[in-house]
């Protein structure tokens, strides 16, 4: 089976939590993606998420997981923490290295604030402490295009607001297959993720961050602004990356970004064995 993939699911509290793993190795990772997974969902996609993240298989035990189905209707990114240090327990993670995109960066800030045992070394990929004016317009945008049930020109304008001029134009051909693939999503699904991030304030607590930390982000972020990027950074008191020709998408867009996550946890995380 492909990088020994698995895929499952856990019930806690009257709610099923979908999860993918792959790999092998001493480690678990955990990651957490960003906004868009609230339009399909993590089934049917272990394949591809293997073969994406190939690297770090070959010495980690990989992890996804879904939000939980039901989703409350007024959901926190702090609970979605709570629910996912619940799910990690239900399956055997006690600790892990956690990366953590966009949304799932903000997901990630609260699981190390809540329960730093389950966190080993983390990373903050494209995210935000707290709420700006350029990503309340991108949250409130991309919610009126579900609301209204245009899932296609919801995709368009997720694909224009996160990736590069160049991507853009080299792939503009796509977008009508991406609309396609999210045309039987669940609207409502993807609204009450996208409240969820709006709930996001971690800025005075950062300093209770404890474990190693690295942020990337990028200088042409025009989702959550580069600025919130060293927002972050300065709270924490830890490294940062920034790539200075990717916006929201560097951790798709970039070659080395994989590289970038791969070394930082190596150097930084903790064998299970010691």
């Amino acid at each position: 089976m492909l990088y020994d993939l698995k895929e499952g699911s856990v019930r806690l509290g009257g709610a099923e939590t979908n999860w993918i793993s792959f790999g092998k190795g001493t480690r678990d990772l955990v990651m957490i993606p960003g906004l868009v997974l609230g339009l399909k969902g993590l089934r049917g996609s272990g394949a591809s998420l293997a073969l994406s993240y190939r690297l770090f298989a070959k010495d980690r035990r990989v992890w996804f997981f879904d939000h939980p189905d039901p989703l409350p209707e007024h959901v926190t990114v702090k609970e979605l923490a709570d629910d996912l240090a619940a799910a990690m327990r239900a399956v055997g993670v006690e600790r892990a290295e956690v990366l953590g995109v966009s949304q799932g960066g903000m997901i990630a800030q609260y699981l190390a604030l809540d329960h730093p045992e389950a966190v080993s070394a983390l990373v903050l990929a494209v995210t935000l402490c707290r709420n700006n004016p350029v990503a309340e317009d991108c949250i409130r945008r991309w919610s009126a295009r579900a609301r209204a049930g245009e899932m296609g020109a919801l995709m368009r304008d997720v694909m224009e607001s996160m990736y590069s001029e160049a991507y853009i134009r080299r792939y503009r051909f796509l977008f009508p297959l991406l609309g396609a693939s999210v045309r039987s999503a669940d609207p409502q699904r993807f609204l009450t993720l996208a409240e969820a991030c709006l709930s996001c304030d971690t800025a005075g607590r950062l300093g209770g961050i404890r474990c190693p930390t690295l942020v990337v982000g990028g200088e042409r972020d025009r989702v959550v602004t580069a600025a919130a990027s060293r927002e972050l950074a300065a709270g924490i008191g830890c490294a940062l990356h920034m790539y200075p020709d990717y916006g929201h998408a560097a951790y798709d867009e970039a070659k080395d970004f994989n590289r970038l996550v791969y070394h930082f946890f190596k150097s930084h995380g903790e064998d299970k064995t010691t």
